[in-house]
């Protein structure tokens, strides 16, 4: 039957969606950063649509900056977006505030279009200022910028330029954007680590309802997916492999996060719930093989559930309940079921879940922690005598040492 006859009068209210191939042989031939931005601008000018990236690997300079009501959809394994190297140099004279360029030692490692993030430290060493722009301009040793950094990058504070950046981000206020079928590479050993809270293979900031399917972040020097003060972001079957940092980070704020069939591997932790995060679901994951947690929970991150879920051979931890800096602030109404614990914690105290502070009202339930004979994870649950009304229900505990221990 016909629904859509060749005099069909209905009216046409959803607008169409038109999709650009780019890469060798597509509609926009090119394989860096620039080509795929030159895609996402197009499309961004039509209200949104669909960047099909071509199977191969694209050398990124820059951050692709996705827009809103953008599909980005890759070929899978195939299509590998992946970060030039890095390099870093010194200011030789004071920047301030609203001035729009910067005067560095080496300005050989700069070119216009390139990615640039300015940092600028404290007394005791740590980064006290950091901002990312775009390379305008190259004269002599002065560097144009495509904003005011809105910081004073002063000499007395070590100020640096680094040609690091996301290999994809937003800007503030992006929303409705859909990733799928492509790899991140982070080309960990040719660049610097950049802590999470300002970059990573993925990172957003206040964008909202980005859902990401089939994507791997791999081997950045830093986090594989952060994301800032953003509500429903959602992963399905993604990987965060390798990264120096967090295998995903839901940030400060971010309410609602979704993982689902989720693999987090080789990273420093595989989950960190960073503060303030609630509602989120992480179910049918592998938090596996970090360096330090499985998944971390803390900072008034209440509310959130952890579902059949497998956490094995975290050298640290396990699941971490985080300790609070005081009773309000710790990580209440949390749900962890189905899940599976084994010979997690083998470089320091064998634990499957740690509690070190006050958490309230946590349920763990028909869940198994297991060590599998190498005296690896010797104690299943460590609660805090801070805790309060933890429920434990049906849960069962293989060769440890101890199944359930107070501190």
């Amino acid at each position: 039957m016909n629904n859509h006859p060749a005099d069909d009068s209905r009216t046409r209210a959803l607008p169409g969606q038109l999709t650009l191939t780019v890469g060798p042989g597509g509609q926009l031939e090119g394989s860096d950063d620039r080509a795929l931005q030159a895609g996402a601008d197009y499309l961004a000018g039509l209200g949104g649509g669909v960047l099909q990236i071509l199977a191969g690997t694209y050398q990124m300079h820059n951050a692709l900056f996705l827009r809103p009501n953008l599909t980005v959809r890759g070929a899978g394994p195939e299509t590998i977006l992946r970060k030039a190297a890095g390099a870093s140099t010194p200011l030789i004279q004071e920047s301030d505030w609203y001035e729009y360029g910067i005067t560095v030692a080496d300005p050989s490692l700069f070119a216009p279009g390139c990615g640039i993030m300015l940092r600028g430290y404290s007394a005791s060493g740590g980064l006290a200022d950091v901002v990312r722009a775009t390379v305008i301009a190259v004269d002599g040793q002065r560097i144009s910028l495509n904003r005011r950094p809105e910081k004073n990058f002063w000499l007395d504070a070590k100020a640096t330029a680094a040609t690091l950046f996301p290999v994809l981000t937003a800007a503030e206020g992006v929303c409705d954007v859909l990733v799928e079928d492509l790899v991140l590479d982070g080309n960990q050993a040719h660049n610097e680590e950049i802590n999470g809270n300002y970059a990573g293979a993925v990172f957003l900031q206040q964008c909202h309802r980005f859902t990401f399917r089939r994507v791997i972040a791999r081997q950045y020097n830093g986090d594989g997916f952060s994301f800032q003060i953003c509500d429903d972001v959602r992963f399905d079957e993604c990987q965060a492999l390798d990264n120096a940092n967090l295998g995903f980070h839901p940030g400060s704020g971010s309410q609602r996060p979704v993982f689902r069939r989720c693999v987090s591997r080789g990273n420093s932790q595989g989950i960190f719930f960073c503060w303030g995060v609630t509602d989120g679901l992480a179910e049918d994951c592998d938090c596996s093989d970090n360096r330090d947690f499985g998944i971390s929970i803390g900072h008034r991150d209440t509310d959130n559930r952890i579902h059949n879920t497998r956490l094995q051979g975290n050298h640290r931890v396990g699941l971490l309940f985080r300790q609070p800096l005081n009773e309000f602030r710790g990580a209440h109404r949390n749900v962890v079921e189905n899940c599976h614990f084994i010979d997690n914690g083998f470089a320091e105290d064998g634990v499957g879940i740690d509690f070190q502070g006050a958490a309230h009202d946590v349920m763990i339930r028909d869940c198994r922690f297991e060590d599998s004979g190498q005296r690896r994870q010797r104690i299943g649950i460590r609660l805090s005598a801070d805790c309060r009304n933890t429920h434990l229900a049906g849960n069962r505990f293989v060769g440890l040492a101890e199944d359930v221990v107070t501190t």
